[in-house]
This record gives structure tokens, sequence and C-alpha cells, in this order.
């Protein structure tokens, strides 16, 4: 038990560390509530008879998220998407994603965009004696519209995620409940044709803690508090800190 606490207390401490250390110069906050549900599955269904089918993947992700003290909506995601299973802990995917931004977001007040990205990614899932550790490591290749931030901007932005996902069973309270601690963060690979809007380096950090339950079969339900820092040295716009409430929802078939 001492050795689980230890290994989380470990992962928070460093996210919390690099949120804070790049919050020196001069960042806004904002409180934001984000919903997400996101679902899996193979495509075994079409023929059971041949399990090559099952080693096919899909994926559906869809994602509200509400700022400004979550009076108002702030950015969706709908992200589709197709993978294969390498090995029963490796699958690699790619995929669409439309990620509609209004304000705080925006660099002018009423001037929503839109923001069209291709990914791709790798997923590793193993179980150990402390829990179950997850790695996620996706490429972004980043079209904004002409409402984005700084206009005459359209330059593909391309951006490197990686996430660190620990989830550590609570069976003393519940043997569906679990303990939930992530990081992620964000590297852009490029600077775009306008320096102020997107420029290589350091993005953002997103450090999550939370708890787990496991509703049902094929239902996970996790909810906690999610750090999120967005570093805009480069950027006509202060640094931002939000403080976000996180409710998911997985689904895998």
């Amino acid at each position: 038990m001492f050795k689980k606490i230890s290994i989380s207390g470990v992962l928070v401490a460093l996210s919390l560390t690099l949120n804070q250390s790049a919050t020196a110069g001069r960042t806004v906050e904002d409180f934001q509530v984000w919903g997400n549900i996101t679902a899996q599955g193979n495509f075994g269904f079409i023929n059971p008879d041949n399990p090559d089918l099952k080693r096919f993947r899909w994926w559906m992700e869809g994602q509200g998220r509400f700022g400004n003290d979550a009076s108002q909506f702030t950015q969706a995601i709908v992200r589709p998407g197709l993978g294969y299973a390498i090995t029963d802990k490796i699958v690699i995917w790619a995929g669409y994603a439309w990620t509609p931004t209004a304000e705080p977001l925006v660099l002018k007040p009423r001037h929503p965009f839109d923001e069209h990205r291709i990914w791709q990614q790798v997923t590793w899932v193993d179980d150990f004696s402390f829990g179950k550790l997850s790695l996620r490591s996706r490429f972004e290749q980043r079209f904004f519209d002409h409402d984005a931030p700084v206009s005459g901007s359209n330059d593909v932005a391309y951006r490197f995620r990686q996430l660190v996902k620990l989830a550590i069973p609570v069976t003393m309270i519940d043997p569906n409940l679990s303990f939930i601690v992530q990081n992620e963060v964000f590297v852009a690979l490029n600077t775009v044709s306008n320096p102020g809007f997107i420029s290589r380096g350091f993005d953002q950090n997103r450090a999550f803690i939370g708890l787990g339950y496991k509703a049902h079969q094929n239902a996970t339900v996790e909810m906690g508090y999610m750090n999120q820092f967005i570093d805009r040295r480069h950027n006509p716009r202060p640094d931002q800190m939000m403080h976000n409430l996180v409710v998911n929802l997985f689904l895998n078939f």
C-alpha cells in the first residue's frame, strides 16, 4: 500500500511542479467544467469466426468544455478514429478531430473559430501489482480557419502529446473503485507563419487527480480535478491556468 501511495505521490508532485514552475510570468485563471465520452471497440462483430477482425479497432470521442467560470461554451471535440492492435497491450491509431473553440481561448471576444486535426497515436496499457499503467503518445497536425486567433496564420501546426496515467485499485473501500492520477505534456514541434500564434516548444501541461468507478463490465466513470496550464510566452494573450472539474465516461465493447 505504501508503494502505491509513493508512486502516485511522485506523479502528482512532478505534475504540480511542472505547472507551478511554468506560471512564473503573467497568468490569468479560470474555472471550467469538462465532460467527455470515449467509446472503443473492435470489428469482431462483423464475423465472429474471424479472430483477426478483433485486432481492428474503432474510436469515437465527444467532449464539451465550459469556461468563464463554467458560464458559457468554450470548446468541443468530436474525435473519431481507427486502430490496429499489434499486441494485447499496444494499439496504433489514426483519425480526425473537429474542435470548435470560443472564449476564453479566443484572442478577441465573440470571434470563435474552428480547428481541424489529423492525429496518430500509440497506446500501451498493462496491469501491475500496484495498479494499471497507461501510456498514450499522440501526434497532431492542426489546421485553423480564417477566424483563428491571428489571421493569416494558415500553416499546419504540428504538436506532440505524451500522457501517463496510473489507476490504483482501492479495494479496501470498493473492488470497483480506483484512485486516478495522470499527467499530459504538450509540445509544439514548429512555429507557424505568425509566431504570435503558435511557436515551437512547450505548449501546455494537464495534471489530473480523481477517482474512477467501474459501473458496468463495459463502462467506467472517472471524476476529478485537472490543473491545466497553457504557455503563451510568444502570444499576445497571457498564460492561462484552468482549474477544471472533469467527468469522463469510458465505454469498451
